[in-house]
């Protein structure tokens, strides 16, 4: 997702300075007319704003606060927006971290997968600053179609636990209806015509499904991921002194597939727990 959406601001000429720990995995960017970086230091001593997409909290922790992270740089940037789905409380200590060197933070994290970025119509959930949010808005709108700031540093994240959340039912749902249709003898692509059109309809069903009944179990978002993100949720949640059964539900049913060596698979293959 991160080269999809440093793609869209490529090709609306922004320069770009870039770093990836594999820097294989950064080549069209390259040829696109990036710059590489040797570090996270050295893009925010490079940038005036920088961005970050990674996959787990630990790597946003490193990227930001580790000894080579942004914010060692001898110049902050004046604005880091990060798009990682990770915890509310590490936004607030990186916002924190950021103000301390006279810097704006957004949390920013996303949904839509891996076609929302290809596309630029993700969803785009915002925590921190007007100011923040003003200054970011430009650069957003290349991303995404929907970008709304929900609130204070942090807020980004808590409204992407309850995206995730919706999707955690959804995916459960999505499993039982496609293993029931096919239990029962219907044809699953012409009950999907049916109800893809209903109340029933959602974007997994329209995008998510139908790579199902092909047998692309392909990531457009890894299960090791989603089950990082409903661990997030689950402890947030408890914390509030909250209960969420369907969410600790689909969190045992991914785990069990990512023990089963699923963990790279995209979400949609939660439907072999059901015998697929």
């Amino acid at each position: 997702m991160g080269r999809s959406m440093a793609l869209h601001l490529r090709h609306a000429e922004h320069p770009l300075v870039v770093f990836s720990r594999t820097k294989e995995r950064a080549r069209d960017l390259l040829e696109a007319g990036a710059e590489w970086a040797s570090s996270p230091r050295e893009v925010a001593e490079r940038c005036e704003v920088a961005c970050s997409m990674v996959g787990l909290p630990s790597d946003v922790e490193s990227i930001y606060l580790g000894a080579d992270g942004m914010l060692s740089a001898a110049r902050a940037p004046r604005l880091l927006i990060d798009f990682t789905t990770s915890s509310p409380a590490l936004a607030r200590r990186i916002a924190e971290a950021c103000a301390s060197r006279g810097a704006e933070a957004l949390d920013a994290p996303v949904s839509g997968g891996d076609v929302g970025a290809r596309n630029a119509s993700l969803s785009i959930m915002c925590g921190g600053t007007e100011p923040a949010f003003a200054a970011a808005r430009p650069l957003l709108e290349r991303l995404g179609k929907t970008i709304v700031l929900q609130g204070g540093a942090g807020a980004g994240q808590h409204t992407k636990m309850v995206n995730q959340l919706l999707i955690a039912g959804t995916m459960l749902g999505l499993a039982e209806a496609l293993a029931y249709a096919r239990r029962s003898g219907l044809d699953p692509a012409k009950v999907l015509e049916s109800v893809g059109g209903g109340a029933a309809a959602s974007w997994s069903l329209a995008n998510l499904a139908p790579r199902v009944l092909k047998g692309d179990f392909s990531p457009g978002f890894f299960i090791e991921h989603f089950l990082k993100d409903l661990r997030i949720a689950l402890d947030e949640a408890r914390s509030m002194g909250l209960e969420l059964p369907t969410a600790a539900a689909a969190e045992r049913t991914y785990a069990a597939l990512a023990e089963a060596g699923h963990g790279r698979s995209g979400t949609q293959a939660i439907v072999h727990a059901y015998g697929w």
